[in-house]
């Protein structure tokens, strides 16, 4: 588990130093334009959306860490080719290597830790990996940008160069790890990869789970640098600096809460803590509308419009030990790596079609888009409430429901009946 961490803080620490560059080098540095530089940020997300499929059944045949490694080569020739891609065909290839890898390594890593964990330590490993997560992120993206020099093509190169060596530096690294049982499912490869999806399509609260999940990266992270950012500034009249703190603030608030948060919900219904994220964003988005529709003071829609931002964080900390989790506990034995891949797909979907239509409404409707992205936010909560009354008690509060196994004398392991 702890190399399984290990790769997770690299990878992100590898994809921080570059993603916020990206644009930049493409239109600027290579000087290919915003078209090109626009198809380069679009290719990362078809990409993802052609393997992701794939990835699952893969996943489920041959276990997770093959998987990785795979995924770890292709997104260092990516990386290595895209800081060396002078030309508007060889960067769009180089993206598309990035992006398949970059999206199979987050079901391959998710379905180690289900792999590597217990029912009682799964919350803390997804809160953990989250964690690592955004302050690799974060801390790529701060050292990278004081390596980064706009005149200079050999900067970019550099930094590039340096992403490819972190996914091979993590090759090495997960090379050691031992997973504790195989994934793999027994029988004909074909007939259970097919089965797979079959099954989970006929499983209504994964089902469920996913229009959640859609709903959640759209209203979320979908507008994080698109629509919100976009409304801040044309509404609200944030400046590049503020704008830079509030995604600072958003950073700041998952690294200081995630743990004081993750005592909290380990203790309730995974539903409820969904529902609640949806209030907490609903309360975000209010927040913003002040910030661009009130008449109060620059300073003032600044503050507003940076607590928007944190807000999103304290929701992030919530969900990170909660959906994860969840998607495993819904998945049948042997088939994590499915699920995790569709989950990943859902957020791949919401991802790209969040940007399409957040951000000419954040730019140009104000009113209309803080209210219907406040509605998708009290929607989450319904239907969060909707998808508990589908989930067994085991799943939707597996800490009361062990204890319950527990003091009868049971086996942690027991199942436990579903609510009617």
């Amino acid at each position: 588990m702890r190399r399984i961490h290990v790769g997770n803080a690299l990878s992100a620490f590898g994809l921080g130093f570059t993603v916020p560059y990206l644009y930049v080098y493409v239109a600027q540095v290579r000087g290919l334009g915003s078209v090109t530089a626009g198809l380069v940020l679009a290719v990362f997300a078809v990409a993802a959306l052609i393997v992701l499929p794939f990835a699952g059944r893969a996943i489920v045949l041959q276990g997770p860490l093959p998987v990785l490694l795979a995924a770890l080569v292709t997104a260092a020739v990516g990386a290595l080719s895209l800081g060396l891609a002078g030309g508007a065909v060889a960067v769009l290839l180089a993206a598309a290597l990035l992006g398949a890898g970059q999206a199979v390594m987050q079901p391959a890593l998710a379905t180690m830790i289900v792999d590597c964990s217990t029912a009682e330590t799964r919350s803390r490993a997804f809160a953990m990996q989250f964690f690592l997560q955004n302050l690799g992120l974060g801390v790529g993206g701060l050292i990278g940008g004081h390596l980064v020099d706009t005149t200079r093509v050999s900067s970019f190169t550099l930094l590039f160069a340096i992403e490819a060596a972190m996914f091979l530096l993590l090759v090495v690294v997960m090379a050691t790890v031992r997973m504790p049982h195989s994934p793999k499912i027994e029988g004909a490869p074909a007939r259970s990869a097919k089965g797979g999806w079959k099954q989970l399509l006929g499983n209504r609260a994964m089902v469920q789970l996913c229009v959640l999940g859609f709903v959640l990266f759209f209203a979320c992270y979908g507008q994080f640098e698109s629509g919100l950012s976009a409304y801040g500034v044309e509404a609200a009249g944030i400046s590049t600096s503020a704008l830079g703190t509030a995604l600072a603030a958003n950073t700041a608030m998952i690294v200081v809460a995630q743990f004081a948060v993750l005592r909290f919900v380990e203790r309730r219904r995974r539903s409820r803590v969904i529902a609640a994220v949806g209030l907490i964003w609903a309360v975000a988005w209010l927040a913003a509308g002040y910030a661009g529709l009130g008449h109060g003071s620059q300073e003032m829609a600044t503050a507003a419009f940076v607590s928007t931002y944190a807000l999103f964080g304290l929701g992030e900390a919530m969900l990170s030990p909660t959906v994860a989790p969840l998607v495993a506990d819904l998945a049948p034995e042997g088939l994590a790596g499915q699920y995790n891949s569709a989950f990943a797909l859902v957020k791949q979907l919401a991802l790209a079609v969040g940007p399409a239509v957040g951000g000419p409404m954040g730019a140009s409707l104000h009113a209309p888009y803080i209210v219907t992205f406040l509605l998708f936010s009290l929607g989450i909560s319904v239907l969060a409430i909707r998808l508990g009354r589908r989930l067994t008690e085991v799943q939707d509060q597996p800490w009361v429901a062990r204890n319950r196994v527990v003091a009868r004398g049971g086996s942690a392991a027991e199942p436990v009946a579903a609510r009617p």
